[in-house]
């Protein structure tokens, strides 16, 4: 192991049966973009992406995108943060093995994140009741209906709040991710991977703490 592996800090991204495709490809594109930026500016930018499922088996994410996963749940590696996309989220509430995992993990991380309807996955699992969110425009009266000790905030890109980071529909999990690139890099950084990426960083986000 290179002394750089031995540095890496991991960044477990959720896959699942019907996820939406830019929900976890748009954050993973972003997290290896401002790897590669951090690179040429002589920097380090230690969190490697990587695609948790259930097992090595492809998932058949949405619209029939095949994904192949890096690990299972079993051979995950210790994780710095935990991302949830969103998707076909509903039949996953029930999904026990996957709320589990998500509960044991979430305890472990500095930073939860959540894109789209993602947060119902993490909501369900109970792990960020007093909270401030956001999701998929869609389903916040779903939201607030099954999850009261959750607090949606509306109309923005992303939410941070401590140690959580959520974002609202689809592509506003690549604003949410540049934040997380923000925070755990620099601005700097942030910046020129959205740069690199050819990408208008919406910054409508609200920081609470």
């Amino acid at each position: 192991m290179t002394e750089t592996e031995g540095n890496e800090r991991h960044i477990a991204i959720l896959l699942y049966e019907g996820v939406e495709v830019l929900d976890f490809s748009g954050p993973f594109e972003v997290l290896t973009t401002a790897k590669r930026v951090a690179a040429k500016r002589g920097e380090t930018f230690p969190y490697v992406p990587l695609l948790i499922a259930a097992s090595r088996e492809p998932v058949v994410a949405r619209a029939g995108y095949c994904v192949l996963p890096d690990h299972d749940y079993d051979s995950c590696p210790a994780l710095a943060c935990l991302l949830v996309p969103g998707g076909v989220h509903e039949p996953h509430l029930d999904n026990q093995p996957l709320i589990a995992w998500v509960k044991r993990r979430a305890a472990e991380v500095e930073l939860l994140a959540s894109v789209c309807t993602g947060a119902f996955l993490l909501a369900e699992a109970g792990v960020v009741s007093g909270r401030h969110m956001t999701t998929h425009w869609e389903d916040i009266t779903d939201f607030r209906t099954r999850y009261k000790d959750v607090e949606i905030i509306e109309n923005v890109r992303w939410v941070e709040d401590g140690p959580l980071i959520s974002s609202a529909g689809i592509s506003a999990g690549i604003d949410m991710a540049l934040q997380m690139v923000a925070r755990l890099g620099s601005d700097v950084l942030a910046e020129q991977t959205a740069r690199q990426m050819d990408f208008d960083w919406k910054r409508t986000g609200v920081k609470l703490s």
